[in-house]
Order: structure tokens, then C-alpha cells, then sequence
């Protein structure tokens, strides 16, 4: 499931993101979703959210 659109992501779900320095080279980082940051309900670059580890990035795939 790809992470465009924010009916599809909740908090406490899995996810791998691209964080904004990586987004050059596509480097993925996993983590569970704390906060969901974008307030539109569809985004074509990923949904921005905050890992629970502070981390924010656009969410690229959702894992279940």
C-alpha cells in the first residue's frame, strides 16, 4: 500500500519513510507512526508524518 493518501495511515502503524535529506538518494527509514503531519487528504510526493522516534518524512510504503 503506498502512503499518498491519509485515510490509509493511523498512529501505532508501520511504515517506511523518506526523511527530507534522503530524498535525493531514496534511502528508506522504518518506524512507527506518532503523529500524522499533513492535513490534506491525499499528497502525490507521501503523506508527512513523525515516527515515534522524532524522526519526520513522507510516508513511501505502509507495512502490514
Amino acid at each position: 500500500m503506498n502512503g499518498q493518501e491519509r485515510k490509509n495511515i493511523s498512529a501505532g502503524i508501520p511504515v517506511k519513510i523518506v526523511l527530507k535529506q534522503n530524498q535525493r538518494t531514496g534511502t528508506l527509514t522504518e518506524g512507527i507512526v506518532k503523529d500524522i503531519l499533513t492535513n490534506s487528504s491525499f499528497h502525490p510526493h507521501g503523506i508527512k508524518v513523525r515516527l515515534e522516534d522524532g524522526q519526520v518524512g513522507r510516508v513511501k510504503e505502509i507495512l502490514k
